[in-house]
C-alpha cells in the first residue's frame, strides 16, 4: 500500500534555498543549527531524484541514512542478570 521509501541528510549552505528540496521528496526535518535537511524519498527512484539534488548550487554534501537496516527485533538469548542485583 505504502510505497518503499529512503532517507537522505543533506547538508545544505543556504537554509533558504533548501526549502526547494521539497520538490524532489518529503522533508522530514530541517535543522538550522547544523544546516542539514532529513529528506525521504521513494526508493524506486532514489538514485536518480539524488543525482539531481547533487547538482544544486547549495548541496553541499548527501549521505544516506541507514535507519532501515538497522535491526529492531531482539531476542532474549541472554539470561537476564538484574536478578542477581538485589538490594
Amino acid at each position: 500500500m505504502f510505497p518503499e521509501r529512503t532517507g537522505y541528510i543533506i547538508w545544505v549552505s543556504d537554509l533558504k534555498a533548501a526549502r526547494n528540496l521539497d520538490k524532489y521528496g518529503s522533508v522530514h526535518y530541517l535543522s538550522r543549527r547544523m544546516h542539514y535537511v532529513v529528506m525521504y524519498v521513494n526508493a524506486d527512484r532514489a538514485e536518480e531524484t539524488m543525482k539531481n539534488v547533487r547538482k544544486l548550487p547549495y548541496v553541499r554534501k548527501i549521505e544516506r541514512s541507514y535507519r532501515n537496516e538497522i535491526k529492531t527485533e531482539y531476542s532474549k538469548d541472554v539470561q537476564d542478570k538484574t536478578q542477581y542485583y538485589g538490594l
